[in-house]
């Protein structure tokens, strides 16, 4: 039975066999969601969740990053999981179709503090669980996210309950009810990006893996067999002619997800769809020197599903803005960056944006082909008062074809986590995510990313006053 074998796969894998370049890579996935949680921590849908969980009263298993607040692994999972989807800074993964590690990451620290799991331990789970989560991604197929479903929770749900259900040191038949509740469980809309809905998706996923985790070793029942059979969670959620699975599970452990083909990490705080437009574009009009105001029309061409997520042409907030073209390229012809900013409501409104905004047009590439936004390519025209460009770009930035070095990996997080922790801070909680397979306990990294009353931004500091 192919749920049988997966559960196998999770429970029964020894963390020694997993790669090293494996590990490194959940480590990079580490580093680089935490820093996107700490600052969507100070992001209004951050404060709105931290209240909401805060007000709970709950017991403290389980640090809430960038305050002194700690709930249940449940709820830390459900409120760190909406902070690194905030801004729609984390990374994304092209056979996931989705955002891997924001579910992923909050879950798996979230219960390894609680507890007591190793930092080993710790991105051995997140390993195994981007497995399941991928294979899953690829079986049901791109249809899945053009029917409208968000992968990063519907995928992200099962990834994270394997994860959390092999720290919780479940046995296999324990799992197999755990996957089965989170596929009671999985759900989210793309109709919903462009809000605070889409954050909420990641937390409600990882809350939810760690749920079913925790009532399936409590001896809570559900069908043993979610991915067998008619009716089974594959053929219920995916379009036509979905990827057969039992092939797939024969390749768990095997080509690793996390390296083939790897994670991608963004560079803006945006949807991954434009980001081929922005690494185009960016340093074509710096390098040229192109003003706005001489520019007439921009379009920009996107083959089949490629550009599914941009659900807004002409957006009126700064969340719709992350998942707009039109928007992204008038900023990156305006103002020549692209960066946390651009995204507030203020910036989107903006008179010069309003009357740029209408000369962007995006086009639909002939291909007889589906993309999704990790994997495809971008054509871009641009004609100006004296001139024409034509760009085409294939690589992704970020992605292990366009990599985010050492470096830029460190210079994110440090940039992200120092609005909240402050520069000494982030630089210490950023040597200890390093070293995190080095950890005996996952625990001494969660404290680091609490501030202290010196370091903390105003919503921090609130709460530590209480």
């Amino acid at each position: 039975m192919l749920t049988q074998r997966l559960a196998e796969f999770v429970i029964n894998t020894p963390t020694h066999a997993i790669p090293a370049a494996v590990m490194d890579a959940a480590r990079d996935a580490l580093i680089d969601t935490v820093g996107c949680a700490l600052v969507g921590s100070i992001d209004e849908v951050g404060e709105i969740a931290l209240k909401y969980v805060r007000d709970m009263g709950a017991k403290r298993e389980a640090t809430i990053w960038g305050t002194p607040v700690a709930t249940t692994m449940a709820e830390a999972a459900f409120v760190n999981g909406v902070f690194g989807h905030a801004l729609d800074f984390d990374d994304v993964h092209a056979n996931v179709h989705g955002h891997p590690s924001t579910t992923l990451i909050p879950a798996v620290i979230s219960v390894g503090e609680a507890v007591g799991a190793s930092g080993k331990d710790v991105l051995a789970a997140y390993a195994i669980g981007l497995e399941v989560g991928a294979k899953l991604g690829v079986a049901l197929g791109t249809g899945h996210y053009q029917r409208g479903w968000h992968a990063t929770a519907t995928t992200g749900v099962f990834a994270s309950a394997a994860a959390v259900g092999r720290l919780l040191k479940l046995d296999v038949a324990q799992l197999k009810y755990a996957l089965a509740l989170a596929g009671s469980q999985a759900s989210g809309l793309i109709r919903n990006f462009g809000t605070m809905t889409k954050p909420f998706h990641a937390g409600h996923a990882a809350r939810c893996a760690v749920q079913s985790a925790l009532l399936a070793r409590a001896g809570f029942t559900a069908d043993a067999n979610i991915f067998d059979g008619k009716g089974n969670f594959i053929d219920t959620y995916a379009d036509k002619n979905p990827e057969p699975l039992e092939p797939l599970i024969a390749e768990l452990g095997k080509n690793w997800e996390a390296i083939t083909p790897g994670i991608s990490f963004k560079r803006w705080p945006c949807c991954y769809c434009n980001h081929r437009s922005i690494g185009a574009m960016l340093p074509f009009l710096q390098q040229h020197d192109i003003k706005a105001e001489e520019v007439e029309k921009v379009e920009i061409g996107f083959p089949p599903g490629s550009d599914t997520a941009l659900i807004h042409t002409n957006p009126q907030t700064g969340l719709e803005g992350k998942f707009s073209i039109e928007y992204v390229a008038t900023a990156m012809l305006l103002d020549r960056k692209v960066n946390i900013d651009t995204f507030s409501d203020v910036m989107v409104q903006r008179p010069e944006v309003r009357k740029l905004m209408p000369n962007v047009k995006r086009y639909r590439i002939n291909d007889d082909k589906m993309y999704t936004g990790a994997v495809g390519y971008n054509e871009i025209y641009i004609k100006t008062k004296n001139n024409e460009y034509r760009l085409r770009e294939d690589r992704a930035p970020g992605s292990p074809q366009w990599p985010v070095l050492a470096d830029e990996r460190d210079e994110k997080f440090l940039d992200c986590s120092g609005r909240v922790l402050g520069s000494a801070g982030a630089k210490r909680a950023l040597e200890l995510a390093v070293k995190t397979q080095s950890l005996a306990n996952i625990a001494q990294f969660a404290r680091a990313l609490v501030p202290t009353q010196t370091t903390a931004t105003a919503p921090q500091a609130a709460a530590l006053a209480k």
